[in-house]
């Protein structure tokens, strides 16, 4: 169920997830299929699937700017515009109401609703492989890997018969094949560029594996290839948290969304020795409230799960919970929105 902000609620769950994309849509997912009473914790305004995507069906005359971002889009949003257009805005943040100290260039790409990243995603999804988890042990660098692909694989099949993933198998050790729907199809021009790399070259050009859906699953549409993907799917063949996850969390009357919640702090109880809640601040009353769960999940993104560690003091934890090592918000990595990648 969606509460009201304004209203009076229980303040005690089974567990809270903190953010609402795609890790935490998932974790929300997972625990209310579990029997856990679950509160799910976004900062940004709810977003409900297909209602909340106003620009889905319009065609670029509809539009004032044809699409193009306006002198006050980049005025108001100099970093997010540059990832963004007319059809898709509301689901970035502006950048006026929402600055960072940048001592170098970053370009941290955000979007405060329900559904987080997960309506704006670029899709594309690889498994790991041994090539990966042992290059630390083979390179003699770092900390080796804790775990193998073995270890994994089992729960990439999970995930992916859920996700609904396409693609084509391949055989190849350093990218290994997963649970596919049918791989889109290449172009003419595309088969051409792969039968004469694969000839000439000897390396294997593939169809991207990627989130969106060839065929019906679990209640959702196949792609109709309209690339309006970041306006919001209303068929649902984008895979997001508000069309996938969150609908099957709430099917099973165990989840409570509260849009509108900054998450402050996670409380850690002394006597416990754990995290024992989280303490928000309602971003449309500017009230605080202190909610109580066993279980925290916290998947506010790289960046906004480290402030929230940071800023989540005790005499346990004087710098931060978890911060034994005072390594936390040293050696962050934030999604990509491109690159590239040279396979053999």
């Amino acid at each position: 169920m969606n509460i009201n902000s304004k209203s009076q609620i229980q303040n005690t769950f089974d567990a809270i997830v903190i953010g609402s994309g795609i890790t935490g849509g998932w974790a929300a997912k997972e625990l209310c299929e579990s029997g856990m009473k679950t509160l799910l914790l976004e900062r940004g305004r709810d977003v409900k699937h297909i209602k909340d995507y106003p620009t889905a069906s319009l065609n670029p005359w509809d539009f004032k700017h044809r699409l193009q971002c306006s002198e006050k889009d980049k005025e108001d949003s100099p970093i997010q515009s540059a990832f963004f257009d007319e059809g898709s805005k509301h689901f970035f943040v502006k950048d006026k109401d929402h600055p960072y100290i940048q001592e170098s260039p970053f370009h941290w790409i955000r979007g405060y609703q329900v559904g987080g990243r997960s309506l704006i995603w670029g899709r594309q999804c690889y498994r790991l492989s041994d090539l990966d988890f042992e290059a630390n042990e083979r390179d003699g660098i770092g900390v080796d890997w804790p775990i193998r692909y073995s270890d994994l694989e089992g729960w990439y099949n999970y995930v992916e018969k859920f996700v609904g993933v396409s693609g084509q198998p391949e055989g190849l050790h350093q990218l290994p094949d997963g649970v596919f729907l049918p791989p889109m199809e290449m172009n003419v021009v595309e088969t051409h560029f792969k039968n004469v790399i694969e000839n000439k070259f000897n390396r294997c050009v593939t169809i991207g594996r990627t989130a969106n859906l060839t065929k019906g699953i679990n209640g959702r549409s196949s792609c109709q290839y309209r690339n309006l993907c970041k306006r919001g799917c209303p068929f649902g063949a984008y895979f997001s948290s508000n069309s996938s996850t969150l609908p099957a969390a709430l099917e099973t009357g165990n989840l409570t969304i509260r849009p509108f919640s900054i998450v402050v702090e996670i409380l850690y109880n002394e006597k416990l020795n754990r995290a024992s809640g989280v303490r928000i601040i309602d971003s449309e009353t500017l009230l605080t409230y202190e909610y109580n769960a066993k279980v925290i999940f916290l998947n506010a993104s790289t960046i906004g799960s480290t402030a929230i560690l940071l800023n989540s003091v005790s005499s346990r934890f004087p710098t931060g919970i978890g911060n034994s090592s005072d390594q936390v918000g040293r050696n962050l990595m934030d999604h990509h929105s491109r690159a590239g990648a040279d396979e053999t």
